[in-house]
Parts: structure tokens; C-alpha cells; sequence
């Protein structure tokens, strides 16, 4: 694929993995800092090499490969410390990372599939309880129920998610 920058399809596919790739990057380097800055440094390389990313294979595996990379270079240039893994044991961590950042993903993505699936009386509860302050007890009050009542709802929401995500991961299959 001849071209000078990437397409929209591929800066789509850049900004979906995002999260990933940080993930991936900060349980190798264990650092926010370090992890922000080889991110920063992927993103690039991932722009510069967006030829040779193939439609049909999956971005996330390549872009977690070439921050994979990027983590050796900016271990090579940090130089030596003890409490560094050595390049065996980064490369055997990579690759657990990697399957469990892939299931991760999986997951998360399964999960919204499935809040979106739900009755929008029952999506309002839940956004309700995950709103920063928000208890039980004032939703309660909010909508004249019980607490009980609520924690009920909730938990049987929950449960039905799980179920949702757990049928939709099966349907798929492994990643």
C-alpha cells in the first residue's frame, strides 16, 4: 500500500487500541511515566509503518508487537538496572500480557455490546449507581424505592450482564 499517511480506517483502528497498547506497554516498563512516553513513541512508529499493516490481521497483536519494540529500546536506553527484568523474562511477560490485553479487550468490548442490549430503564440504573457519589441510598430516594429494593435491581442487572458477556465471548470463541 503505497501512500504518504495513514488512512481513516487505520487512525480508527490507532485510537480503538489505545488503551490496549498502554496496558500492554505499562506492565512491561511499570512505570506511568515510562509507559506514557513509549506509548507516545509507538504511536509514532505505528504512523511511520502504517504501510505495512495488513487488512484482515489483527492491528492490536501488531500494534502490541511493535511496542513490544519500543519497550526494549527505551529499556536499552535507560541502561542497566537490577531491578529490571532481563530480555528473556520481558519477552515471556510480553506475550502473557499480550493474550491477557487481547481478552481484556475482548471483554470490555463484549460488555458494552451487551449494556447497549439492555432495557433503558434498567441502562439508567446502572448508569445512575456509577455516577462518582452517587449510593444506593440516593438513588433510592431518588427514584421512592428502597435501598434494598435498588441493590436488588442492581445486582441482578449485573448478573444478566455477565451472562450477556460471558454467551457473547462463547459465541466468538477464543481470541
Amino acid at each position: 500500500m503505497d501512500r504518504t499517511t495513514p488512512d481513516g480506517e487505520f487512525v480508527q483502528r490507532l485510537i480503538a487500541v489505545q488503551d490496549r497498547l498502554y496496558a500492554y506497554i505499562f506492565s512491561l516498563a511499570g512505570d506511568t511515566n515510562a509507559a506514557d512516553d513509549v506509548l507516545q513513541q509507538s504511536n509514532i512508529v505505528l504512523w511511520e509503518k502504517a504501510d505495512q499493516f495488513r487488512p484482515g490481521t489483527d492491528f492490536g497483536a501488531w500494534a502490541c508487537s511493535v511496542a513490544h519494540y519500543e519497550v526494549l529500546a527505551w529499556r536499552k536506553k535507560r541502561g542497566r538496572d537490577r531491578l529490571l527484568f532481563d530480555d528473556r523474562a520481558l519477552g515471556q511477560l510480553a506475550g502473557e500480557v499480550e493474550s491477557f490485553s487481547a481478552q481484556a479487550n475482548d471483554l470490555r468490548l463484549a460488555l458494552r455490546h451487551c449494556v447497549e442490549l439492555m432495557p433503558p430503564r434498567q441502562r439508567k440504573l446502572l448508569d445512575m449507581r456509577y455516577v462518582p457519589g452517587m449510593t444506593v441510598g440516593k438513588i433510592a430516594q431518588q427514584l421512592a424505592r428502597s435501598a434494598a429494593s435498588i441493590s436488588q435491581t442492581l445486582y441482578r442487572i449485573r448478573a444478566a450482564l455477565a451472562d450477556c458477556v460471558e454467551r457473547s465471548l462463547a459465541k466468538e470463541g477464543p481470541a
